[in-house]
């Protein structure tokens, strides 16, 4: 198989103007830069402009880290947000699962990660549980079992924290992990840490939101992937996807269902974000 062609990205957020194209543009033409996608959107609301430019690798005489000293000088030019990057598709991605007992999620990253479908390194598996152990190891992954005790929770997310980091991950996947993030990890992960969760909130909060939904006879399930903030649920979100249900389905019917939903919205939100598709402004993301 012949290995893709590498590739630099751009991606950065600045106030809306005349000539912003014709300045980026501009400076990788004058570098060789060969453009290969570009992709623009401006929020009239904000007044904001985004972009996301992909250039050959090989067009361009520096390396990554040349191109980023270079753009600087561009980026302050056109006052971008101090969050814009240059990424480099020659650099593995390395991802790091927390989870809890339910398995369809990790199931599926599984199976797209050990078919080439989803191009990351799953560098280490965490559970709160010890159910999805075995899974994980039989692809190859180690897998680290942090209880949370009544009372214990702080030290258990210190565990966490040194687990997770010890890898600098480009994404933290909360693959329903069932604890919430204390607020000091979702400020050191944040724009890292990627969530799922059912499409029910806030509508049926608490305890069985499918059976809740059921008795209120809901007709769509779905499910959000989003940043994860110290706002429970409410981060900048990534992805969204429906699929309908009826007065036939029973709640195991809802439940299976929304699984499936979660495991493709995931995937997708994971992998925009991998390929450094996704800017974040406030609470709100473009997605290129």
């Amino acid at each position: 198989m012949t290995a893709p062609e590498r590739r630099y990205v751009i991606t950065f957020g600045c106030p809306d103007r005349t000539g912003i194209i014709a300045r980026i543009s501009g400076f990788l033409a004058e570098h060789g830069g060969w453009i290969v996608e570009a992709a623009y959107h401006t929020d009239p609301d904000t007044g904001w402009f985004f972009t996301r430019q992909v250039v050959r690798a090989d067009s361009l005489p520096f390396d990554a880290a040349g191109l980023r000293a270079r753009f600087g000088a561009v980026a302050a030019d056109l006052s971008a947000e101090s969050s814009w990057q240059v990424s480099d598709t020659g650099e593995r991605r390395r991802a790091v699962v927390l989870v809890s007992k339910a398995g369809h999620c990790l199931y599926d990253l599984l199976g797209r990660v050990a078919s080439g479908e989803l191009d990351v390194d799953i560098a280490a598996v965490i559970g709160n549980h010890e159910s999805l152990a075995d899974i994980t190891r039989a692809h190859g992954i180690p897998f680290h079992h942090v209880p949370f005790p009544a009372g214990g929770k702080e030290a258990a997310f210190e565990e966490v924290r040194e687990l997770v980091d010890e890898h600098d991950p480009h994404a933290v996947v909360l693959a329903r992990f069932m604890q919430i993030l204390p607020a000091d990890l979702c400020r050191d992960w944040a724009g890292r840490a990627i969530n799922i969760h059912h499409s029910f909130l806030p509508s049926f909060v608490g305890a069985k939101p499918y059976h809740q939904a059921h008795t209120r006879g809901v007709k769509l399930v779905g499910a959000t992937c989003h940043y994860v903030t110290a706002d429970l649920d409410a981060g900048p979100i990534i992805d969204q996807d429906v699929i309908r249900v009826d007065h036939g389905d029973s709640v195991e019917d809802m439940v299976r269902k929304g699984r499936d939903i979660e495991k493709v919205t995931l995937a997708r939100g994971l992998r925009w974000h991998l390929e450094n598709r996704v800017l974040v402004h406030g609470n709100r993301t473009v997605v290129f």
